[in-house]
């Protein structure tokens, strides 16, 4: 019977595999039309996504490896699918890259440019490009890491003969992300061991023997495990040439808006361990949520950015692992956040990691709506002008401060997403109990909320607003909160009331957004 399952498992993943392996470049195959499909949003053709993994810019293009399931939309049968893109913002679809075989599935890592062909898996004076991957085993209760190389930028992937290249023996051991560290000539991998709530440091001169340097952890967030960790410089607001680590742990449950989310922690790495900020809370650093919202997870960086560029660029799995296998869409299951780059502010709480869409979505904008409301006080009520399905926001707000106000966005009859701001609480808070169809799963509808401040007497956000989803980030990137819905058509007005205190005044520059999968 196992003999029966295993050659029927490769015969369908040969299929699976052959149905999807469109082009080189080509544009998707179906037509990213239906109902709820996000415009502006990577998302696979078919199919089921989670983790980004693998991200790395070589050659032009930045790449966007992911778990996928090649038989259905739901979670199962883990391989990388793969797409590229020049700008972070138009994506292609590239073939299938690691496939799950030989019984063992394709679990999240990160990929690299050996630039020195440390791997000597280079070809033609070339560098390889390694793919760096937790191999999960469906036949006995083992994960460990394992590398594949490519030789044309990507578009086919060997698997090193001599995997695994880390293994400790355990059932949970994944998600490792791997960096070149110049002043030890060595690259540094980051990995998660899950249970116990920790992330080990090993490292390699050569991607396939490794060596453990430390451990970091249990700290923060450790109501769920951990997974998907990352590791890298983060450069000051304001500060020449001043920078902070960010050790990303992402967390299965337990973040503030319930099921799974992001935590960081700032510190120094000295190339073999991590040293927390220090906190009187806690003395392995303060618990912090990179995004505030229900549906944001799994994020980690592009490696091998140009220094001529010099930005720390990243994107998260816009799903909540409590929910994710019931979102009520077809033939795909799951979308990716926008791109967003990553700075570091001194806030009064401390230094904080600050998100903001990448400069390169601005080139989907159409000609801007502008409109502007002075004197609003208790009780007061105004429509924004412009309003559809795709669109990109930029609010800026002169309150006072008992103010209490809200914005409903896509807003109907009898729905609409409430993003209610107190300003004297200091908070923002997003209800999406009336949103749209919420009863999929007992656990989507809710609210949930994020700090916020006046700074000069003014807040500024910028929402991200698609056919599903929202993106709010408020004080130019320093709160974020990331949040699916699934509304009527109809739903497209956005309104601004006033409950208490007053608004001097309200100001909002509203762009259509064009969709990135039509030409």
């Amino acid at each position: 019977m196992k003999l029966f399952h295993t050659v029927l498992t490769t015969v369908c993943l040969a299929s699976a595999i052959s149905l999807y392996n469109v082009p080189v470049g080509a544009q998707p195959t179906i037509p990213y039309t239906e109902p709820w499909r996000p415009q502006f949003h990577f998302t696979p053709e078919r199919n089921w996504m989670n983790d980004p993994n693998g991200m790395v810019f070589y050659e032009g293009e930045y790449h966007l490896f992911y778990q996928y399931n090649p038989f259905g939309d739901k979670w199962g049968h883990m391989s990388w699918g793969h797409a590229v893109s020049p700008d972070l913002v138009h994506w292609k679809h590239l073939p299938l890259a690691l496939a799950e075989e030989n019984g063992v599935m394709i679990f999240s890592g990160s990929a690299v440019v050996d630039w020195n062909n440390t791997s000597g898996f280079g070809r033609d004076g070339k560098p390889p490009m390694i793919a760096i991957y937790t191999g999960h085993y469906t036949g006995k209760p083992l994960q460990n890491q394992q590398i594949a190389y490519s030789n044309d930028r990507g578009r086919t992937w060997t698997k090193f003969a001599g995997n695994p290249v880390l293994d400790i023996g355990e059932k949970d051991f994944r998600d490792p992300k791997v960096f070149w560290r110049e002043p030890t000539k060595r690259w540094v991998m980051v990995v998660s061991w899950p249970v116990h709530r920790k992330v080990r440091f090993y490292s390699s001169p050569n991607l396939k023997n490794w060596t453990h340097l430390s451990d970091f952890g249990p700290g923060g967030s450790t109501s769920g495990i951990w997974e998907c960790p990352d590791l890298f410089p983060v450069k000051i607001e304001g500060r020449r040439n001043a920078e902070k680590w960010a050790l990303i742990v992402n967390v299965g449950s337990g973040a503030p808006a319930g099921g799974s989310g992001c935590q960081y922690f700032l510190g120094d790495f000295d190339g073999k361990q991590f040293t927390p900020v220090k906190s009187s809370k806690s003395p392995t650093g303060e618990t912090l949520w990179a995004d505030w919202g229900r549906d944001f997870y799994a994020a980690v960086s592009w490696s091998d950015i140009p220094k001529q560029d010099g930005r720390r660029l990243w994107l998260g799995w816009m799903s909540n692992w409590e929910y994710a296998q019931d979102v009520p869409t077809s033939p795909w299951r799951s979308a990716m956040t926008v791109a967003r780059e990553l700075t570091l502010r001194q806030t009064p709480g401390g230094l904080r990691l600050v998100q903001q869409p990448v400069k390169e979505l601005r080139s989907l904008r159409g000609p801007v709506t502008r409109s502007s409301f002075k004197s609003l006080t208790q009780g007061a009520s105004e429509t924004v002008s412009a309003s559809g399905d795709l669109l990109d926001i930029n609010a800026d707000i002169k309150a006072s401060r008992d103010a209490v106000f809200t914005l409903k966005l896509r807003s109907g009859a009898t729905e609409s997403n409430d993003l209610r701001f107190d300003i004297q609480s200091r908070q923002m808070r997003l209800d999406r109990k009336n949103s749209g169809k919420v009863d999929f799963h007992p656990k989507f509808p809710g609210s949930y909320s994020a700090p916020v401040r006046l700074v000069d007497g003014r807040l500024k956000l910028r929402i991200l607003a698609d056919n599903s989803s929202l993106e709010i980030f408020a004080n130019d990137g320093e709160a974020a909160l990331t949040s699916l819905f699934i509304p009527n058509s109809a739903s497209r007005l956005i309104e601004l009331h006033v409950e208490r205190g007053s608004i001097a005044r309200a100001d909002f520059e509203m762009w259509p957004l064009k969709s990135i999968w039509k030409q």
